[in-house]
């Protein structure tokens, strides 16, 4: 940005873990301009890393890809009318890296989302998706299986009588959560095989309130697009659910109240979009979404221990982190089952 000149910098709440990501700040300038500068580098750790940047486009965290999303007219054209969009940008290239310096976008945060604003992604999402999938040469592949087979999980606890013990765990968890999620993993595979079976589309793969921003006009601005690519119908919407209540942005007590109220304006969407498909296959592919969180509940096992906790990268009060995740995580073992009953099998 020639004519940019930052002079004072903010840096905003992100995923530090990501070797991709060097910096996210808001940066403003004498003239009271202000732009959010997010930086990428290319891989420069140890591949083991379970947050590794890759030079494979079709890799789940390939670095450039964000970069390459925000140059391609073909993605903008994509998302006129559906009510998504895209933050202006423009990016800059250097040795080991990029930067990208995006419209700081005004209007009503993700993280404060009514459900009218959750009904507006998920209806956007749709009208978007009817497209079918993506042909870019950026564009991921094998996201769900790669990415969480990436995580280091503390899979033994899961038979661990003293971990299931902890206050933590014992006071703010709801019953039979320990045998739902053995058979969440039990069939784990199948989950996998069926996403994977399911009809492709056009995914951002990372929509949660944190990468959504809802324009006074009314679009819903779509943020973070390094993961984008091919996924399976219903899965961005799999994602955006149960994500809210994660991190603490949206009560898990009312959990259900948005999965039917997203499912409803998701389908619809594609109604107006075109998509003639099959609704059972559609709520498949929100419900075995579940299996992308299958090492969520052991890592929060070992962490139970500790003395205190984080909801994406901010302290937060521990027995509320644990009841709230509590909750919803059995609303993913009644993913599963349903799944599973779609899929042709009992649970």
């Amino acid at each position: 940005m020639p004519d940019f000149v930052a002079s004072r910098r903010e840096v905003l709440r992100h995923n530090p873990l990501n070797t991709v990501t060097a910096a996210v700040e808001r940066v403003g300038d004498a003239r009271g301009r202000t732009l959010v500068r997010k930086e990428l580098r290319a891989p420069a750790g140890p591949p083991d890393h379970p947050w590794a940047a890759s030079e494979d486009p079709r890799h789940w965290n390939y670095w450039r890809r964000e970069a390459d999303v925000y140059r391609d007219p073909d993605l903008r054209r994509s998302l006129l009318d559906t009510g998504l969009d895209l933050p202006g940008a423009t990016v800059t290239e250097h040795d080991g890296g990029a930067v990208l310096w995006l419209e700081d976008v005004t209007g009503r945060p993700g993280t404060a989302f009514t459900l009218d604003d959750h009904v507006a992604v998920a209806t956007g999402l749709g009208r978007w998706q009817a497209q079918g999938p993506l042909r870019a040469r950026w564009a991921s592949a094998g996201f769900l299986r790669e990415y969480s087979a990436s995580k280091q999980v503390p899979w033994h606890l899961l038979d661990d009588d003293a971990a299931w013990d902890r206050p933590l765990v014992r006071d703010t968890w709801p019953a039979g959560l320990r045998d739902g999620w053995c058979r969440l993993l039990a069939h784990r595979a199948e989950l996998l095989t069926l996403m994977e079976r399911l009809p492709r589309t056009r995914c951002h793969l990372d929509v949660w309130v944190s990468n959504e921003i809802r324009r006074p006009t009314g679009e819903v601005v779509l943020l973070d697009w390094a993961f984008a690519g091919d996924g399976a119908v219903g899965e961005d919407v799999g994602n955006h659910v149960p994500d809210a209540v994660f991190d603490l942005f949206w009560p898990a007590e009312r959990i259900g109240e948005l999965d039917v109220a997203c499912f409803a304006a998701y389908l619809t969407g594609l109604r107006e979009g075109g998509w003639r498909g099959d609704r059972r296959e559609l709520r498949l592919g929100v419900v075995a979404s579940c299996v992308k969180y299958a090492w969520l509940l052991p890592l929060m096992l070992e962490q139970a221990g500790r003395d205190a906790h984080h909801a994406y990268h901010q302290p937060a009060d521990s027995g509320r982190l644990f009841h709230q995740r509590g909750l919803a995580l059995a609303h993913l073992v009644a993913w599963c089952d349903e799944a599973l009953a779609l899929g042709g099998r009992a649970p």
